[in-house]
């Protein structure tokens, strides 16, 4: 499969900018995301019997900041075609801040409640946008995400905890209004592409009805000029260009892959974001 140029022209800019969001976008051959499909199921696979006995928002330690210590997922999330694409709604500096799996298995009933990240992350400015990456096919059927385009550019909206406990976010977090599903958009990814969302956009997602698994990972993507609003600076990677303003404190890639637990940066990685965006007692 031939891959095309993956910067956005200015009119898909100006769309992303009006929508808040911009699909599909590919980054890999549809061999290279089968072949990464099958290292991540590998992975899920060697962690099941521990998830298995924790609530789908607790398992978040083994599918969040994996970039940290499995070089094959820094590889993806500092991909140059996708870099490309972020470059075009970010600028030349760009920033790994972190990274989520999101994998749902046939007849799994999790989902994700419609929700603004920019509410709970505590970044400002917003020069954040998310690029969701599919290794396998994402569908309405197995649960792709869903945005409602223009809704990155109204105010806050009223967001409660729920913890329901098939909701992956953290605390089951959802928009406490209406939302107009009428005006909801599926971005059905196949494998190997990806899409890219603002930070403030509403989105959400369903649970897997089929019999296909839906793999995939979102990497959230910052412009040095933003900062953290918590007790710490949160560890991040510099993927292009340079960081002028400090904000963040610049780790070191992974060398090698490691087993969960062996990297002390990934280990220091989840707990500053954990103290900087989860509630204190």
């Amino acid at each position: 499969m031939q891959i095309q140029p993956t910067g956005l022209t200015l009119q898909q800019q100006a769309a992303y900018r009006n929508r808040g969001y911009h699909s599909p976008v590919r980054a890999l051959a549809a061999h290279e995301a089968a072949g990464l499909c099958g290292t991540f199921l590998d992975y899920y696979e060697r962690q099941r019997d521990d998830m298995e006995k924790l609530l789908p928002r607790d398992r978040r330690a083994f599918l969040c900041e994996t970039h940290f210590f499995l070089r094959w997922v820094y590889q993806m999330a500092s991909h140059p075609r996708v870099l490309d694409a972020v470059e075009c709604v970010l600028g030349p500096n760009i920033l790994v801040w972190s990274s989520q799996w999101f994998p749902k298995f046939p007849g799994d009933k999790l989902f994700v409640s419609w929700h603004q990240d920019a509410t709970y992350w505590g970044l400002h400015p917003l020069n954040i946008t998310t690029a969701w990456m599919a290794l396998s096919e994402s569908t309405p059927q197995n649960g792709c995400m869903r945005v409602v385009p223009g809704t990155h550019k109204t105010p806050q909206l009223p967001q409660r905890d729920t913890y329901d406990p098939d909701n992956v976010l953290s605390r089951g977090q959802e928009i406490a209004v209406d939302v107009d599903e009428a005006q909801a958009v599926d971005l059905a990814l196949r494998p190997g592409e990806f899409s890219l969302h603002h930070v403030a956009i509403v989105h959400g997602s369903g649970p897997n009805i089929s019999d296909v698994p839906r793999i995939g990972i979102a990497v959230r993507y910052v412009s040095p000029d933003v900062a953290q609003k918590g007790r710490e600076r949160d560890l991040v990677f510099l993927v292009r260009g340079k960081d002028e303003w400090g904000h963040f404190e610049i780790a070191d890639p992974p060398e090698r892959d490691m087993e969960i637990g062996e990297s002390k940066v990934h280990a220091e990685a989840a707990a500053r974001k954990s103290r900087n965006l989860l509630p204190q007692n």
